[in-house]
């Protein structure tokens, strides 16, 4: 047993990397996966474990500015590399315009989805500006919703990408080192009573795990 454990603590690497613009440095199994990194080490659950296997969407973060399934991808893998979480995006009284969004077009039920998709749609209209139907149904394809209409996403997809084109990212309260610097006006007045109400949804920072 002591040899067993003394043989996992050998194996382990030490990993550097951003997350959510804080500088992280953490001993990782060579197994573990970005997922349970990010849910165990630096306990930040807005990444959800579905299915495991890449095909629900639930885990989805940002990788270098790319939506990647954390679930599929190794901590080691994500040394040296820029992550941000559902975490980094926003706050209840600094929501980013696809959060906003979701909130005003109703489109969340339960929730366990929601921040999957939303970063997958961050990863989407950073590429793609101004997504037609096609291009953002195609995107939404991996993130799966087993309780609510996705023409609500789609809408909501929509109208947060319209805003994104016309105000400059810096006002959409991407957290880093500084915090949120605004909220996208026009879809969610900060410290709202709705706004509030979507932070268990969001899987904002002070949602439970």
């Amino acid at each position: 047993m002591v040899e067993r454990a003394y043989a996992r603590r050998t194996m382990s690497t030490t990993i550097s990397l951003r997350v959510n613009g804080q500088d992280e440095r953490h001993d990782v199994e060579p197994n573990q996966t970005l997922l349970a990194f990010l849910r165990d080490t630096l306990d930040l659950t807005g990444a959800k474990e579905g299915c495991n296997e890449g095909e629900c969407g639930a885990c989805m973060v940002l990788v270098d500015g790319r939506a990647v399934n954390s679930c599929l991808m190794l901590a080691v893998e994500a040394d040296g590399r820029e992550i941000i979480t559902i975490e980094g995006i926003g706050d209840a009284e600094h929501l980013h315009p696809l959060q906003a969004a979701f909130l005003k077009h109703t489109a969340v039920q339960c929730g366990f989805c929601t921040p999957g998709m939303i970063m997958t749609a961050i990863g989407l209209l950073a590429e793609n500006p101004d997504p037609d139907e096609a291009a953002v149904r195609e995107a939404m394809a991996g993130s799966l919703c087993r309780c609510t209409g996705y023409r609500q996403i789609l809408d909501a997809i929509h109208e947060a990408a319209g805003v994104m084109r016309v105000v400059p990212a810096v006002e959409f309260g991407m957290r880093g080192p500084a915090g949120p610097s605004g909220v996208a006006p026009g879809l969610m007045a900060p410290g709202s009573a709705e706004a509030a109400a979507g932070v268990k949804v969001l899987g904002l920072p002070e949602m439970a795990p």
